[in-house]
């Protein structure tokens, strides 16, 4: 099995970031006519896209795919279709399968969840270029499946040393959205991150839903109601890793006069609520939008080497902390110290609780 390969890709930021046939939407960008060539290097790409739960609008993780896909389409026009999973998300290999039939190439799963499924849609499909985000296509072993993977506890790690820097309390939270191997990697940075300021710190740790139970994504009144009781035992700042389900926490740190930490995209910039964005001191940024963009310009120039993962860490600037609102300013210099030890090797950030 091939080592991950890590990619450079501060150099390719992008300025800026139905239930099947009933939930999908259909849009253009430039001339609509090519198909890509499945293998890139030929006409303009049709890029279908497979969201989490949640699907568009969550102003998070699949809004932050859709950036990146939006920016692709710019750039080398086509088209894409988008396609949202249904309430219990049962029907992941449907959509996938729907993508290639109507043509869709490349096709990008958003999501570990696709992981359970996406082995058997490839091998049906051998002729179509897929992606999936946040699970390795190395232990699947298709060459025509690439892997879109993050180091999620790195950044997370700066989250939690921010937390502790900024903290009136040494008290502070972090809800998952599902207890699951990649939102711990969440839960560890953060842990590791605050305890490397603050040894003594407190850090109420709590999920929505338990493994498998993917409605933790998208339910913004359960994570109110977790992050109301953590700022109502004493914690002042609560970082989510919770998809839609962070809205609720955004309302529960306003309500309380507290703080809270987005996640994926600058969540500063994704709410409407001046009452909410006054209450986001940062956000971990997961460049989930360099990946997909990353990886279309690579289906367009035909350079995807399939049956490989790609990892955006700290080094390559695939995950790290949103300055928007200027509330760590005056702590940027700390977070900077704490990355560079992190890129130098000097800490090794742990990938579980």
């Amino acid at each position: 099995m091939r080592r991950a390969r890590k990619m450079k890709v501060a150099a390719m930021l992008l300025a800026g970031s139905m239930a099947l046939a009933a939930c999908a939407s259909d849009e253009t960008g430039g001339d609509s006519g090519g198909s890509g060539g499945g293998k890139g290097g030929g006409g303009e790409p049709r890029i279908g896209l497979a969201f989490d739960t949640g699907g568009r609008g969550d102003r998070s993780f699949n809004d932050a795919a859709v950036a990146g896909l939006e920016a692709a389409v710019d750039e080398h026009g086509g088209e894409f279709q988008d396609l949202s999973p249904n309430a219990d998300a049962s029907n992941r290999a449907d959509l996938l399968t729907q993508l290639a039939d109507e043509g869709y190439d490349p096709i990008i799963a958003v999501g570990f969840a696709y992981g359970e499924v996406i082995g058997d849609v490839v091998e049906q499909y051998p002729d179509t270029t897929f992606a999936i985000i946040d699970s390795s296509a190395e232990e699947v072993g298709a060459d025509n499946l690439t892997g879109l993977l993050f180091a999620e506890e790195q950044g997370s790690f700066l989250a939690g040393v921010a937390a502790a820097l900024k903290s009136e309390t040494g008290h502070v939270g972090f809800v998952g959205g599902v207890e699951s191997p990649l939102i711990q990697k969440f839960e560890a940075g953060y842990v590791a991150g605050a305890q490397a300021v603050d040894p003594q710190i407190v850090i109420d740790r709590q999920y929505i839903s338990p493994a498998g139970d993917f409605s933790g994504f998208n339910a913004p009144d359960r994570g109110l109601l977790v992050a109301q009781g953590m700022y109502e035992a004493g914690a002042d700042i609560v970082y989510h890793a919770a998809g839609g389900s962070g809205l609720g926490v955004f309302q529960a740190a306003a309500a309380a006069g507290g703080r809270a930490i987005g996640v994926d995209s600058d969540q500063f910039q994704t709410v409407d609520d001046p009452a909410l964005q006054a209450v986001i001191m940062t956000s971990m940024l997961k460049r989930v939008d360099t990946a997909v963009s990353s990886f279309i310009d690579s289906y367009v120039d035909g350079s995807i080497e399939g049956g490989s993962d790609i990892v955006y860490d700290l080094e390559a600037d695939g995950v790290g902390l949103a300055t928007s609102g200027g509330q760590i300013d005056d702590i940027q210099d700390q977070i900077d110290d704490y990355r560079q030890q992190i890129v130098d090797g000097e800490i090794e950030v742990p990938t579980t609780p």
